[in-house]
């Protein structure tokens, strides 16, 4: 059977839950949604937990051809949905362990995790997993917050610190991480160099919009190269106007289309695992923003599918057969 379903063999409302019902269980994936639904490091809005099942909804509504980079992302990719890890909701260290063994049996496997938040605290448990793999790896992290803030009320894991967290562990090339669309009021005029000091790349919204998406995306490349790399995405790197559900919303953001624009040309990439994080449901009326994160998760198996293609044409194709991860939502 060919997935995702179409909906000439199934009406697109009748679904057993899953992002573009696409299946548990796989042979040869290369792509994986994997739910990733803690919420309780917010230090504003909660309800992020409910996103991974709000944009796996909104996803009925896309078809599986990506006309931009001419891929079938999800058949290409011979994508699955694993389901929703089990965290813990008042533990975020007991959750952390959880959702680093996910992501951690995905990559070993060579399959790239696609993460549905849950606030961006999430990150550090794949950027955790990554290291396992692959080592200190690359990051592109699209947001208007740097979320590089040392505690909160002297709590040091929350939604706001997963970076400065990620550099004391040694999870990233600090040289080969990119904070792109940062902007908004901060608490201190030095907020923003915390991550300079940290030799992190700060873009704010301001400096793509006089540089342009195709400069911007020209100086990830050169600087990333073939290092492999986590794309991490803040639903509110994109204005509230177009993506009103989110916890910290900030004004002077991008547009859908600008932050699709974007994403399309971020190709010839080596991603080893993505996540898009703090989408909050109960304040996204008509689905806007679960409809845009549901989308630009089309546009990550889309990347992953040119990368894979790319890999076969020049014959580092990793081999096929691969032992496949215990799907959490079967065995949960």
């Amino acid at each position: 059977m060919q997935y995702p379903l179409s909906p000439d063999v199934k009406p697109e409302f009748c679904t057993t839950g899953s992002y573009m019902r696409l299946p548990a269980h796989r042979e040869n994936a290369r792509v994986a949604i994997v739910g990733l639904p803690f919420d309780t490091a917010a230090s504003f809005r909660v309800g992020a937990r409910f996103a991974p099942q709000a944009i796996r909804q909104a996803s009925m509504l896309l078809f599986p051809y990506h006309p931009v980079h001419k891929v079938f992302p999800f058949e290409d990719t011979q994508a699955i949905d694993i389901g929703d890890v089990p965290v813990i909701p008042h533990n975020i260290h007991r959750s952390y362990d959880r959702m680093e063994a996910a992501m951690w049996d995905l990559m070993a496997k060579e399959i790239v995790p696609i993460g549905l938040g849950g606030d961006h605290s999430v990150t550090l448990a794949s950027l955790r997993a990554a290291k396992r793999v692959w080592g200190p790896v690359a990051l592109i992290q699209l947001d208007s917050h740097t979320d590089t803030w040392d505690t909160y009320y002297e709590e040091k894991y929350w939604h706001g610190s997963p970076f400065i967290r990620a550099h004391e562990e040694g999870l990233l090339l600090p040289d080969k991480v990119f904070q792109i669309g940062i902007r908004g009021t901060l608490n201190h005029p030095g907020d923003l160099g915390a991550s300079l000091e940290l030799g992190y790349r700060v873009i704010t919204t301001q400096e793509l919009r006089e540089a342009g998406a195709a400069e911007t995306v020209r100086k990830i490349k050169e600087a990333i190269g073939e290092t492999p790399c986590f794309l991490s995405f803040d639903i509110d790197f994109v204005d509230p106007a177009y993506a009103p559900g989110t916890g910290t919303p900030e004004v002077g953001g991008f547009t859908s289309f600008e932050t699709l624009e974007l994403i399309r040309g971020l190709t010839d990439l080596n991603y080893i695992g993505f996540d898009l994080v703090e989408v909050l449901p109960p304040y996204d009326p008509a689905q806007t923003t679960s409809l845009l994160a549901a989308t630009l998760i089309h546009d990550f198996a889309a990347l992953v599918a040119l990368q894979k293609k790319r890999l076969a044409a020049s014959g580092e194709e990793a081999e096929d057969g691969k032992e496949l991860p215990q799907a959490f939502l079967a065995d949960h």
